[in-house]
């Protein structure tokens, strides 16, 4: 018998950042021979506010609280990628996949790598994932052979991951598969949120949700991002009683790190294996991605083919990337936003330019000198030399 995983995709809610605000001017690019139709004027303006109101909030997804799952009762093993290649997985949205937990990780004490895949890519999902197994079973962790998912094939990573998943019986994983979307629209949303911040947010998140599921979580071993001191710092603020290690290429030091490191993995090249274009048009979208990173010819081609002048690119793309914002000035066509009113800031600004002081009316003059420095001929000295 197969037990399904746990999906949990997040809540949507409208994204407040001035990037993608309609109600701002704003310039898809800032290049362009001819001005667009009205009628795609109309279209892009509809579909960019659709596209706003639709978007996910990332404080939203970040907090998302988790559905229990019952672990298998015959000890099978569950099938991981077949639910994200069910009907019930959306990509265009964060979602957080999680397996049943093993009764013996609700009682021993356990230890947790954290480590993610896809932070650097143009194209896809960045995908965090995290492992857990008891402390007492150190030993047969390392006998499964688990190394820093960048130095194995995907063949080996691919073995390597149906062992986690038939190895219930005493390990569990978790995986946050941030979409491009949430990505980019967090990145340029009003209030700064940096790759680093959504990272770091992405991996306590699923710290917490294994602690709600019940993993009794005795040590920590992350996979630094930025400063490692400062990161292990917040951890353990975050999470007193639970003893923290980030260092650098902690997916090649630590055997439960690379075990999180072959699912991150795993999952973002299925995710972008089978991905489901929502454009109108996606039958006809190519597949040949490259390796996804925005110096790889083969993607630079593939973003090249698949800009559309109005549109953009599609949902698989991160647009905020500099490599998109260069080809989008290069290549688009101007599209302004019509402004329908003023928001609260704008209001404000304007309120304060129109407020006039009565001293703007005064001319100003030159202050006074006291007769004492008048009568004694005392003057201020300009040079001490």
């Amino acid at each position: 018998m197969s037990t399904p995983m746990d999906i949990d995709e997040t809540s949507q809610a409208s994204i407040q950042s001035a990037a993608s605000s309609p109600r701002r001017s704003t310039r898809i690019s800032s290049r362009a021979s001819t001005p667009a139709p009205a009628p795609v004027l109309a279209r892009a303006t509809r579909d960019a506010t659709e596209a706003v109101n639709q978007a996910s909030n990332t404080a939203d997804w970040v907090a998302a609280a988790p559905r229990p799952v019952q672990p298998p009762t015959d000890g099978s093993a569950f099938d991981a990628l077949a639910h994200i290649s069910s009907s019930a997985y959306n990509n265009s949205r964060t979602a957080t996949l999680a397996s049943p937990v093993p009764d013996v990780c609700r009682t021993a004490p356990c230890c947790l790598g954290i480590d993610e895949a896809g932070r650097g890519p143009v194209l896809g999902p960045m995908v965090y994932g995290i492992s857990y197994c008891p402390l007492s079973d150190d030993p047969r962790l390392r006998q499964m052979g688990f190394d820093d998912s960048k130095k194995l094939d995907e063949p080996t990573r691919r073995r390597l991951f149906d062992d986690i998943n038939k190895a219930n019986d005493f390990m569990g994983f978790s995986v946050c598969v941030i979409s491009p979307q949430d990505i980019s629209s967090s990145m340029l949303r009003r209030a700064k949120y940096n790759l680093n911040a959504l990272s770091h947010d992405t991996a306590m998140s699923l710290v917490q949700r294994a602690l709600d599921d019940g993993v009794n979580i005795a040590k920590v071993f992350v996979d630094t991002v930025g400063t490692a001191e400062t990161y292990q710092e917040k951890l353990s603020e975050r999470f007193p009683g639970i003893e923290f290690k980030v260092s650098a290429k902690a997916d090649s030091l630590f055997p439960i790190v690379s075990a999180a490191s072959i699912c991150a993995k795993v999952v973002r090249d299925h995710v972008l294996d089978i991905w489901q274009f929502s454009e109108p048009h996606g039958s006809t979208i190519g597949r040949d991605f490259g390796c996804g990173y925005p110096s790889d010819p083969v993607t630079k081609q593939w973003l090249q083919t698949n800009m559309d002048s109005v549109f953009g690119f599609p949902g698989v793309v991160r647009f905020s990337w500099g490599t998109c914002k260069n080809i989008l000035i290069d290549r688009a066509v101007n599209v302004t936003w019509e402004d329908d009113g003023e928001d609260e800031d704008d209001e404000r600004a304007n309120a304060k330019k129109s407020n006039h002081s009565i001293l703007e009316f005064v001319k100003p003059t030159a202050p006074k000198r006291h007769r004492y420095f008048i009568e004694r001929k005392l003057e201020i000295v300009q040079d001490l030399r």
